[in-house]
Order: C-alpha cells, then structure tokens, then sequence
C-alpha cells in the first residue's frame, strides 16, 4: 500500500559529495551494462517521469543518461498536446513516440497527464478520465506482453521546499526560464495534485508497470533512487525471463526463471 504523499520521509544524502559521486558513477555504470542486455535481448524499456513541479525531474534524468550509449535513448518531453493533436486519441501521440525493441524511451512527463492535470485543470471530462485508468492499464499491459518494460517514478517534493526553488529559479538568470506563471498557477492546487496522484497510484500500480514514488527534496538523495529503482525493475524483469546480464564488475547473473508476465490491477 503505498503511504500517502504528505506523510512520506524525506531521506537525506549524509555522505560527501565525493561519495555522492562515487556512488553514483557505480549506479550509471550498471545501467550501462544493463541497456547493452536490453539491445541485445531487443527488450524496449519505457521509462515514465511524473511529479510535482521542481521536483527535480529534470536533474534525475540527466543523470540517468549522463552514461548511457546516447545512440539507444530518446528523451522525450511531453507538453500540452498540440492542436493536430487533439484530433486523435490522446494515447495516439505517445504511441507514436514508443521506442524501438532494444532502444530507451524517456517521458518527461507522461500518458498520466490525462488523470492528472487534465482532470485538476477540467481540460478531460470527467467521463474521459475516469476511462483512462483502464485505457493506461490496458496499454501498458500490452506493452509488457510486447517486450517491453515499462516503469513509472514520481518525484515528490514538499509545498515547502517548491516554494524556495520556485523562489531560487525567479532569482537565478540561467534557471528563471524554468519558472512559468502556469507554475504559480499549479503550485495554487498543490493539494488538489496530491489527491488525484493518490488516485491514480491506486488504480494504476501494477506488477508489470509499477510506480516507484521518489521523495526529492534532498536532490542527491533523489537522483541515486531513481537509478536504484530503474535498476532494480530491470534486473527484476529479466529475471522474470530467464534472461542471463554481465555487470560491467564482472558479475554474472543466472536465472533459469521462465518467461511470466501477469498484471495485478
């Protein structure tokens, strides 16, 4: 059961930088190796970012990708959905964005915003979002019997803490251009965001698509979970395969586990 969003625990990085570092090169390192599995095994993997604003999105999948093969990834960062968009299906734009068998593919911002902001901000009928748990359950369950692995995070961050990086973006010249008045305007239903995403992780965590929920206000705290918690899927689907990956430490890892793939909505 996940714990609600206010009464998370903020964990703290209590190590130096240096060893911030460390840690972190070793985490990058592993998820190289485990891309050169997944382009091997032609495994897609889809990774989806969610999350307050200021959260540290941003931050986390730039170090995600800081090493990784920059010919098997693709970052995409997903906006409010352009008026030939809106012709189609809402899905129909992230399908078209689904990486290649082998390849990454990176949402900044998701398929999600049907439930979140589109609901919060009553851009989707009520009728038209409370379709969308089984519309994303289903996809994403097709995704998953496809080869693909598909994981979602949610970077959480304090109205506190959002308010003093709100505060450091209008004052800083090479961060402000992160900063709109749609921001403010958002930050306004800062409670009205933590019920809808309580929501949606209920309906929508499952055992092939799960949610991993990432408190951000300590960044360098945040940035080693994500990786840890990609990593972990990773290693934990291809388990679910049988599938044998070499870590770059030299370490083998052997499963005779046959192919299972079940969803538990």
């Amino acid at each position: 059961m996940i714990r609600r969003l206010n009464n998370l625990e903020v964990t703290h990085f209590e190590d130096s930088k240096k060893e911030y570092k460390k840690k972190l090169k070793k985490l990058q390192y592993h998820l190289l190796s485990l891309q050169q599995t997944l382009l091997g095994e032609k495994i897609g993997l889809i990774l989806a970012f969610e999350g307050m604003d200021a959260a540290g999105k941003g931050g986390a999948i730039k170090r995600l990708t800081q090493r990784l093969d920059p010919r098997g990834y693709i970052v995409h960062p997903i906006s409010a959905p352009q008026p030939h968009e809106l012709r189609y299906h809402y899905l129909q734009r992230f399908w078209r964005k689904l990486p290649q068998h082998g390849q990454i593919g990176i949402f900044d911002r998701s398929w999600y915003g049907r439930v979140l902001v589109e609901r919060v901000e009553n851009l989707a009928t009520k009728e038209e979002w409370k379709r969308a748990y089984k519309e994303i359950n289903q996809i994403e369950k097709m995704w998953s019997a496809e080869n693909y692995i598909v994981i979602k995070q949610w970077i959480h961050v304090s109205e506190e803490e959002q308010l003093k990086r709100f505060t450091e973006r209008k004052k800083d010249p090479y961060k402000m251009w992160k900063l709109t008045d749609e921001d403010w305007r958002n930050r306004e239903k800062y409670d009205q965001y933590i019920d809808v995403a309580e929501d949606m992780f209920a309906k929508t965590n499952c055992t092939d698509a799960p949610w991993f929920i990432v408190h951000g206000d300590d960044k360098l705290h945040a940035r080693l979970t994500v990786l840890q918690n990609i990593i972990q899927e990773i290693e934990n689907q291809l388990d679910k395969r049988g599938i044998e990956y070499t870590l770059i430490t030299g370490e083998v890892k052997e499963k005779k586990v046959e192919l299972e793939i079940k969803s538990k909505e």
